[in-house]
C-alpha cells in the first residue's frame, strides 16, 4: 500500500480514541444547554445549490467554496456557512409563521482557502437561530446563550466582544465611498490597522469629520464606557441608534448577570456582508481564533421570500477543545469500557455474559482471546484504549476481574 494513502488532504484531520470521546462528549453538554434555551434541532443538507452562498446573499467569497457538479449540470457547493442554510429552511417550511423560531445544529463546515496555512479547511460547528424577533432582548439572549455555553463547557476567562455594523453603515452613508475601497476599509478597522486606515482614509473625498471617525473607529474599543465616547463621534441617526442599542443591550446582560463577560469593539466588521445589526465574537486565551461568532441578520431571510428579523450564532468546536487544551481545563470524559475476554471453548456463555451486562447499559467489548497472546498483552490493550476493566472467563462458570486503572497487574 503506498504510505500516501495513509495522510490526509492539506486543511482536514482524522479525530480518535479519547479527544473523539472528548469532542461527542462536549458537543453533548452544549447540545443540551441549546435544548435549556428552547432551541430545536434541524438538520440541513452538507451541500446546496451555489446561489445559496451566491456574494449577493454576502457570504464567503466563490473562490473559497469547494464547488462541483450534479448530473443535470448545477453548480453545487459544501456548506462554508450555515447561516444561509438554516435561513433557506425557514423560509420554505415556515413561510406563514410570524412568530419567533428557535433552531439549533451540529456539523462541519468546509472553507477552501489558501490562507488558511495550519489552519482546518473542515471544522465543525455548533449553533443556534432565532428567528423573526427584531427585539434587543433577542440580542441579549443569543449572547447570554454563548456565554452560559461556553461556561458549561468549562471556560472561565474569556471575552465576548460586540459590535454593531449599523455603526460603521451610518458613518459612511452618503460618502460615496466605492464598494472595493468600502470592503478594503472594513478589512483594515477589522485587523486594527491604523496606519493602513490612515493611509486609505486620507485619499478619500469624503468630509473631515468622516476622516476623523473613520480614523477612529479601529481604537474603539473596551468597556460599556467606550459607548458614550463612540456616541459622542457620531453625527447620524442611524450610528447614534445603533450606540443606543448596545446601551440597551448592556442592560438585558446585567439581568442576566453576565456584564463581565462583555465587551464592546466599534471597529468590528464582519466579513459576512448579510449582517445588519449587533455582530459579537468570543475569545479566550491559548488560541489566537474567535472560538464563537455571531450576529444579527434582519435582511437575509429576504431573498429566500420572507421577511423575518433574525440573530443567531455559531462557536468553532475545534478551536474551542484546542483552547480547552491549552489551558488544562479537562473534559470529563469517564472511560467506562469493559473487555471480556473468553476462549473458544467458552464462546455461549460469554456471549450470554456480554447480551446480560449490555442490556444493563454497560459497555462491552468481547474478544475471543488468540493462541499466541497473553493476557498480559490484552491488559496492555485495554490500557492503550482507555478502559477500565478486563473480565476474564477462566471458566464456563468463573470470571476473574482486572482493573486497568491499577498501577500494578
Amino acid at each position: 500500500m503506498m504510505k500516501k494513502l495513509l495522510h490526509t488532504p492539506e486543511g482536514v484531520r482524522d479525530i480518535y480514541n479519547s479527544e473523539c470521546e472528548k469532542k461527542l462528549f462536549l458537543q453533548e453538554n452544549l447540545h443540551r444547554q441549546f435544548h435549556r434555551y428552547g432551541y430545536k434541532d434541524i438538520q440541513t443538507p452538507t451541500f446546496e445549490f451555489f446561489d445559496i452562498f451566491s456574494r449577493e446573499i454576502g457570504t464567503i467569497p466563490s473562490k473559497d467554496l469547494y464547488k462541483f457538479f450534479d448530473r443535470e449540470g448545477n453548480t453545487l457547493v459544501l456548506r462554508p456557512d450555515f447561516t444561509p442554510s438554516i435561513a433557506r429552511c425557514a423560509a420554505k417550511y415556515y413561510m406563514n409563521e410570524d412568530m419567533p423560531l428557535r433552531f439549533c445544529y451540529a456539523g462541519n463546515t468546509f472553507i477552501n482557502n489558501s490562507e488558511y496555512q495550519g489552519k482546518l479547511k473542515e471544522s465543525t460547528q455548533m449553533g443556534a437561530e432565532l428567528i423573526g424577533d427584531n427585539t434587543v432582548d433577542a440580542d441579549a439572549e443569543m449572547i447570554a446563550l454563548v456565554i452560559q455555553s461556553l461556561l458549561e463547557a468549562g471556560l472561565k476567562d474569556f471575552q465576548v466582544e460586540v459590535g454593531q455594523v449599523d455603526f460603521f453603515k451610518g458613518i459612511l452613508a452618503g460618502a460615496g465611498i466605492e464598494e472595493e475601497t468600502e470592503q478594503t476599509l472594513r478589512e483594515l478597522i477589522s485587523i486594527k490597522n491604523y496606519f493602513g486606515v490612515e493611509e486609505l482614509v486620507s485619499g478619500l473625498s469624503v468630509k473631515e469629520e468622516v476622516k476623523a471617525v473613520l480614523l477612529k473607529l479601529p481604537t474603539l474599543f473596551g468597556s460599556i464606557d467606550i459607548l458614550k465616547e463612540a456616541k459622542g463621534l457620531a453625527e447620524n441617526v442611524e450610528s447614534i441608534q445603533a450606540v443606543e442599542r448596545l446601551e440597551k443591550l448592556y442592560e438585558v446582560l446585567s439581568i442576566y448577570g453576565l456584564e463581565q463577560y462583555i465587551s464592546f469593539d466599534l471597529g468590528m466588521l464582519s466579513k459576512y456582508n448579510y449582517y445588519t445589526g449587533i455582530i459579537f465574537k468570543a475569545y479566550t486565551y491559548g488560541t489566537g481564533e474567535e472560538i464563537a461568532k455571531g450576529g444579527r441578520y434582519n435582511e437575509l431571510l429576504t431573498w429566500f421570500g420572507k421577511e423575518a428579523p433574525s440573530i443567531g450564532f455559531v462557536i468553532m468546536l475545534d478551536t474551542l477543545m484546542s483552547a480547552l487544551m491549552r489551558q488544562n481545563i479537562d473534559i470529563p470524559v469517564k472511560h467506562v469500557n469493559t473487555v471480556l475476554l473468553y476462549k473458544e471453548a467458552q464462546q455461549k456463555p460469554a456471549i450470554e455474559l456480554a447480551l446480560h451486562l449490555r442490556a444493563n447499559n454497560e459497555n462491552v467489548e468481547l474478544i475471543c482471546m488468540a493462541d499466541d497472546k497473553t493476557k498480559k498483552d490484552y491488559v496492555e490493550y485495554g490500557r492503550r484504549n482507555q478502559n477500565a476493566v478486563i473480565m476474564v472467563m477462566e471458566s464456563d462458570e468463573e470470571v476473574s476481574i482486572i482493573d486497568l486503572e491499577a498501577k500494578e497487574i
